[in-house]
């Protein structure tokens, strides 16, 4: 039977033409299609439980986002969790996002130091503010996941003159721009490192609540926390403790453990506090990187050969 692909996403039409341009003899098929969800193969895209449970002939799911926990419902879980008829594999877009996510950390580092919002207020009401801010030139960096997005801020980093220590389960390796690499469990002595703490690692069993008070005040009054990949691996309440009470200097949050973020939040008028809405890697290149994943995957597939970005369902949270 020939492998029967359900498209679903911002750019669903534009990859449903180019897969039927690349492998005509993939049938292309609607999400809409009940009939094409008791014969899909290969999904792209999120899946309701209802649908997963409606698709007996699944075996490979693609998520179009480099973080894959909001997309991996129950149902598609238990079927990735089992060996088998019925056992379906998951990869991620992993790695799509990792340029713009390291501009956007770069961007918020360099926004806390100089004191940005100030000029913004200064703009706003008409005053000529002039004051003495930082530099990144001659600061420290440290990356807490070191991994697609880490590797990418190094690079631009050390194009600023800074120190960069990443942190990670394996050692570094001799293309690594970094100056050290600590093992996962130091983030207290990588944060007493650190004058900008920035979280790129993915959400995890591992990582989900891994930043408390006591990596911050490890960080101190002096240092600055960036969030950009997922606000879970932060314990929101420690954090508004240590921007109140001035523990730590400041911070730039992209993504946040509840989102979109409440209006109610006290964290949007919190002093030294940069919001953003989780869109730092919203750009039109990050999608056509995740289509060239998936697309490539999409020829592994075919051909029977290993699937790049498989995800390890079991950690996620």
């Amino acid at each position: 039977m020939p492998e029967v692909l359900i498209v679903r996403g911002g750019q669903g039409e534009r990859v449903a033409e180019q897969v039927r341009a690349a492998h005509p003899e993939v049938v292309v098929a609607s999400p809409d299609d009940a009939d094409a969800l008791s014969t899909a193969t290969v999904a792209a895209g999120h899946l309701t439980d209802d649908e997963v449970a409606r698709m007996p002939r699944l075996a490979w799911v693609h998520s179009w986002a480099a973080g894959v926990e909001s997309d991996v419902g129950p149902a598609l879980r238990r079927r990735a969790s089992v060996a088998g008829p019925g056992a379906v594999t998951v990869t991620s877009s992993a790695g799509n996002g990792a340029i713009p996510l390291a501009e956007q950390a770069l961007m918020l580092m360099m926004m806390l130091g100089r004191q940005a919002p100030r000029w913004a207020d200064a703009q706003r009401e008409h005053r000529w503010e002039r004051f003495t801010h930082d530099e990144l030139h001659g600061r420290t960096v440290g990356i807490y996941g070191y991994g697609n997005v880490g590797r990418e801020l190094a690079v631009r980093a050390r194009a600023f003159g800074m120190t960069v220590v990443g942190l990670r389960r394996r050692p570094a390796g001799p293309d690594d721009p970094v100056d050290r690499m600590l093992p996962a469990d130091a983030v207290d002595e990588l944060a007493a490192l650190s004058d900008f703490l920035v979280v790129a690692a993915p959400l995890t069993d591992r990582t989900t609540g891994a930043i408390g008070l006591r990596t911050l005040r490890e960080l101190g009054p002096e240092g600055h926390l960036v969030v950009v990949s997922r606000g879970g691996i932060v314990r929101e309440a420690d954090l508004m403790t240590a921007l109140r009470d001035g523990i730590v200097a400041g911070a730039g949050l992209d993504a946040h453990a509840n989102e979109p973020l409440p209006h109610d939040s006290p964290l949007w008028d919190l002093p030294r506090t940069i919001i953003t809405p989780h869109n730092g890697a919203t750009t039109a290149s990050t999608a056509d990187r995740g289509t060239a994943i998936f697309l490539d995957n999409l020829d592994r597939w075919l051909a029977r050969r290993p699937l790049r970005n498989v995800v390890d369902t079991a950690q996620l949270p």
